[in-house]
């Protein structure tokens, strides 16, 4: 994906992002992927863009109103106007507003500015992007679509990842449009096949690399095997996590801890929670709205029950951000409320 240099003029940085703003000497911070969303006056959201692996590059005081500032950052674009139909980037709200958020639940809210210069230019449809199968033992469906590629080139696939036990891990949905066979770099019967476009929406990162080969030996059994990784490796690991098997009744009293000393983002918060209450590998959502569905039952715990929330006061500073500019109360504290209200006694220490 090219890179480009944008201006986010006017920012009102909150949260996460006011921590890379009090650094100014420190140069090229990452803010990973951004959610940039504008809406009307009123709220109602007209457009949307992701900004991909975005650095921090430079920042000053806004030229017209010092308190604000003036952001310029390297990243990739991804533009989502098809969101909203009918919507025509030549007809701009009169009184737009740009709201910034760290992508998905990586993180939460960055704040505001009033433009961001380069958004709105024209670009290029996304190239073609060659996805490489190394050592493949073709079937008889992939033998097919080997022999006439052309009837094939408008079908999907899904490629699955297994750990050594043969259980999946990871799904990536692939068009079988087939540029190049050949035999394998591996030797023997097998056949390295090149497909014409392997999508990039969901492709894993290059930093998945060691959560998947840790993954790969086996289901995780231990605790905290996330916790030396940085925010995005955390949302990779959460990639991977599993549900609680839907065949267990929910459990429901008792205690449970939470080791909260690696709690120092949100996909940390969701993974320590996770281990808490269902176990290591345990999926228990990413974000709160869909908590409050797992606290409602079918996840394997069910209020009332006792959390004794240890180190809480790590997750107190790092999530001590708010859902929204101006919110109330900050993530941390929502958390706390939204246990409470499914019946949860919440014991900070």
């Amino acid at each position: 994906m090219p890179r480009e240099l944008l201006t986010l003029r006017g920012c009102t940085p909150a949260g996460p992002w006011h921590d890379v703003l009090a650094f100014p000497d420190e140069a090229t911070r990452s803010l990973g992927n951004l959610d940039v969303d504008i809406s009307d006056e009123m709220g109602c959201p007209q457009f949307a863009w992701t900004l991909v692996d975005t650095v921090v590059i430079s920042h000053s005081p806004n030229a017209t109103d010092p308190g604000l500032v003036d952001v310029v950052v390297g990243t990739g674009v991804i533009e989502h106007n098809e969101v909203w139909p009918g919507a025509d980037l030549g007809t701009m709200p009169a009184v737009p507003r740009f709201a910034l958020a760290e992508e998905d639940y990586r993180g939460g809210p960055v704040g505001e500015c009033r433009s961001v210069d380069g958004l709105l230019a024209p670009r290029k449809v996304r190239p073609d992007i060659p996805l490489q199968l190394i050592g493949c033992e073709p079937g008889e469906r992939l033998l097919a679509a080997l022999g006439n590629p052309q009837a094939r080139a408008q079908e999907w696939g899904v490629l699955v990842a297994l750990d050594r036990f043969g259980r999946e891990m990871r799904s990536h949905w692939v068009r079988m449009e087939i540029a190049k066979v050949s035999a394998s770099a591996l030797g023997g019967s097998l056949v390295d096949i090149t497909l014409a476009d392997g999508g990039d929406d969901d492709r894993p990162s290059l930093g998945a690399r060691r959560i998947w080969e840790t993954w790969y030996q086996g289901f995780p059994t231990m605790p905290n095997q996330w916790a030396s990784l940085d925010t995005r490796g955390r949302a990779e690991w959460l990639d991977l996590t599993r549900p609680h098997p839907g065949d267990e009744p929910d459990r429901t009293g008792g205690t449970h801890h939470l080791e909260g000393q690696f709690v120092t983002d949100k996909p940390g918060l969701y993974c320590a929670l996770g281990e808490a209450l269902i176990g290591p590998g345990r999926w228990f959502e990413r974000g709160l709205e869909d908590l409050n569905d797992c606290l409602g039952g079918r996840r394997g715990v069910l209020g009332p029950f006792t959390l004794i929330w240890h180190d809480a006061d790590v997750a107190r500073d790092a999530l001590n951000f708010t859902l929204e500019p101006g919110g109330k109360l900050t993530y941390f504290e929502e958390s706390v409320r939204l246990l409470e209200s499914r019946g949860v006694t919440v014991v900070l220490r």
